[in-house]
């Protein structure tokens, strides 16, 4: 009885298992694979420093990536490249437009001029003898000589003219172009002058007017230029950086008094 119970036992536990393992093989093939979960890698965060360098990261995005970032600053710096060289160009246009309107009206102006005094730049010796010619031919005119050729010579060249001595002047304060007019400027200021021929060689005319255009012009002095020919170049020619320079000087005249000429004789009388 016993062998037959155990024998019971054990097939019924082979009936019971057999459907189970059964089952289980169906089962395991309907599910789908289970997913093994993979590690996301470490992610850096952005560089922010060249942002921060330059003041724009409050402006973008804490997540903005930092190649989009460099692109859009260079876009930028473009851009605000681009507006300056446009402002530059149209400020030199427009100070080039005015300088030649300027330009044009002071020459049309000039044409209609009628001065009672001549100035004569001194430098050479013909500016002296065209000088008399030109009293002969304007008799009514003042002829006045800034540190032109020496007195002796000059007197010479205008009693030879036979140009009354009350119609000519000598001056020799004057130690250079500059100071040509502003040695003068007082003088034409008191009698109250207004206009004035400029006499000058051809070669020398564009430097003198740059000159003319500030010293005389602060005083609202007008002149009218007249070229005298030579036939000889200067032994020291005339260059754009002389005109700089005197145009320079002239302007520090009329803010500080001084042309620049005393600091250099007070530096040589101390060397």
């Amino acid at each position: 009885m016993i062998f037959y119970g155990a024998l019971q036992q054990h097939s019924s536990q082979q009936h019971s298992s057999a459907p189970t393992a059964k089952y289980q093989a169906r089962y395991t093939q309907l599910m789908p694979p289970k997913r093994v979960p993979t590690k996301s890698p470490v992610q850096t965060p952005p560089d922010y420093s060249d942002r921060r360098s330059l003041g724009l990261l409050d402006s973008l995005s804490p997540n903005y990536p930092s190649g989009m970032s460099q692109l859009r600053i260079r876009q930028q710096s473009l851009a605000v490249g681009k507006s300056v060289f446009s402002v530059l160009i149209w400020t030199t246009f427009l100070s080039l437009a005015t300088l030649l309107a300027s330009l044009t009206y002071l020459r049309h102006q000039q044409q209609f001029l009628t001065p009672s005094v001549a100035l004569v730049l001194g430098g050479a010796p013909e500016r002296e003898r065209y000088a008399a010619q030109f009293a002969l031919a304007h008799p009514t005119v003042e002829i006045w000589v800034s540190s032109g050729s020496n007195p002796e010579y000059a007197q010479w060249v205008f009693d030879q003219a036979r140009v009354p001595t009350e119609q000519w002047h000598l001056d020799y304060r004057a130690v250079d172009t500059v100071t040509n007019f502003t040695t003068l400027i007082d003088e034409l200021d008191a009698r109250n002058i207004d206009e004035v021929y400029l006499l000058t060689s051809d070669y020398h005319m564009r430097r003198a007017s740059v000159i003319a255009q500030i010293v005389l012009g602060s005083r609202g002095i007008n002149f009218k230029p007249v070229s005298i020919p030579t036939e000889q170049p200067p032994e020291r020619p005339e260059t754009m950086v002389r005109e700089v320079r005197d145009g320079a000087r002239s302007l520090l005249w009329v803010v500080t008094g001084q042309t620049g000429s005393e600091w250099k004789n007070s530096f040589q009388k101390k060397s």
